[in-house]
Parts: C-alpha cells; sequence; structure tokens
C-alpha cells in the first residue's frame, strides 16, 4: 500500500510539474492575463476536466506560479548573500542586489508575473507571504546586522523620520531588527531603489538612455547602499 501510494504521488507530482512548465511557457507568449487552463489541457493531451484535479482554477495555478516565482528568487538572493564574507555588508548588499537584478533578466515573465501590473481578477492569497517575504528578509538581515555591528555610518542626509511614521517603522522592523526608525526607511528607499532599477530594466525603460546597463546599476546600488550608510569592509 505505501509503494504503491508513493508511486501515485511521484506521478502527481511529475504531472504537476509538467503543468507548471507549460504554464510558464504560456506566461511568455500569452500573458498572466492569458493564461488558460484548457490550453494546457490541451498541449498535455489531457482532457479538461482531468487538470482541474491539480488545479482547480486559473486563480490556483497562478497561484502556484507565484510562489514558485518568489521562492526562485529568495533562493538566488539567499545563495548570493551566503557566499559573501559575513562581515562585509557593503559586498553582501551587492551581491544581493545583483542576484535580483540576474535572476529577472534570465526569467522576465516570470518576474513580470510578480512585479508587473496585477492580473484582472486575481488577488494573491496569503499563502504567497512567506514566499514573498524571502528576499526581502535577506536584505533586512543584512541591514540588521551591520547595524548591530555598528557598520553603518548613514550621511547626514534628509529629515528624520517623523514620529508619524512610527508605526510603519514598526512593521518593517520585522524584518529589520532592533534598527532605528531613521534606518528603516533608509533601507526601504534602498530596496525599492533596487526593485524599480530592475522594472525600468526588465520593462525597456532603457533603451536609448543607458548603455551599460550593469555599469549603471552597479554605481547606482553603490549609491543607495551610501545612502543607506553601508561602506566597505
Amino acid at each position: 500500500m505505501t509503494a504503491s501510494r508513493t508511486a501515485r504521488e511521484r506521478v502527481r507530482a511529475e504531472l504537476t510539474q509538467e503543468i507548471t512548465d507549460i504554464a510558464r511557457r504560456q506566461l511568455a507568449t500569452e500573458g498572466a492575463g492569458g493564461l488558460s487552463l484548457r490550453a494546457v489541457a490541451r498541449e498535455m493531451g489531457m482532457v479538461s476536466s482531468a487538470i482541474y484535479r491539480y488545479f482547480p482554477s486559473r486563480d490556483d495555478l497562478l497561484t502556484a506560479l507565484i510562489i514558485d516565482g518568489y521562492n526562485a528568487l529568495g533562493a538566488a538572493v539567499e545563495h548570493a548573500d551566503e557566499a559573501g564574507a559575513p562581515g562585509d555588508f557593503a559586498r553582501r548588499w551587492l551581491a544581493v542586489c545583483h542576484a535580483v537584478r540576474d535572476w529577472a533578466l534570465a526569467h522576465p515573465h516570470e518576474y513580470t508575473l510578480l512585479y508587473g501590473s496585477p492580473v484582472p481578477g486575481y488577488q494573491a492569497p496569503e499563502e504567497t507571504i512567506e514566499a514573498r517575504l524571502r528576499d526581502v528578509s535577506v536584505f533586512g538581515r543584512i541591514v540588521a546586522q551591520a547595524y548591530e555591528a555598528g557598520a553603518l555610518t548613514p550621511p547626514d542626509l534628509g529629515p528624520p523620520a517623523p514620529t508619524a511614521l512610527s508605526g510603519d517603522a514598526d512593521n518593517l522592523r520585522q524584518i529589520m531588527p532592533g534598527v532605528p526608525d531613521d534606518l528603516i526607511f533608509r533601507g526601504l528607499t534602498a530596496w525599492t531603489g533596487l526593485y524599480g532599477w530592475v522594472n525600468f530594466e526588465v520593462f525597456g525603460q532603457f533603451e536609448n538612455t543607458i548603455e551599460d546597463r550593469r555599469g549603471g546599476f552597479e554605481q547606482s546600488m553603490r549609491t543607495l547602499g551610501a545612502l543607506l550608510g553601508l561602506r566597505p569592509a
């Protein structure tokens, strides 16, 4: 009985993987809004009713793709951070930034699903949150560890964070524990600046403007790191 159940689980896992692989190809040709379970079933040679045993609706398939995408991006960021010297926070920051950009350029359609325009009629469920936080948790860890080590020397720029933002700072402190409000918002500025650049590049906003994309990215990320107070080891 156990062997039979294991075989069924293996077959189910293989078919689920095939369904999501085909769906990713659909993202490239049809976009997330055009994702169709019936079209996936046709490509697999399955009747439409059979595929619903794996994904009851298009939204369930979208959710699976989103979770897979966030996990893949998160794994790339985690690997980049783990490869660096723990005390070289500036280099860790740059490595994480490059990991985000490299993954996005290698998987533009999956990145678009995660950070592009919302899919009409789709609302991401709570089950996507854990995967969505993997990459930002790495960033928060770098900031928190650098602050704890006394390795942050932010320039005297910008106004202090007003007390009206203390509640939002407390929310963000869940991923940057022990970090004061001013640095919390510098960290948020750096992280959103990273994704702003990547969005511009993935969505073609730098055409005929920035030729050396990697060099420009490196310079911008070093600037954001300096705003945060990171300095080379």
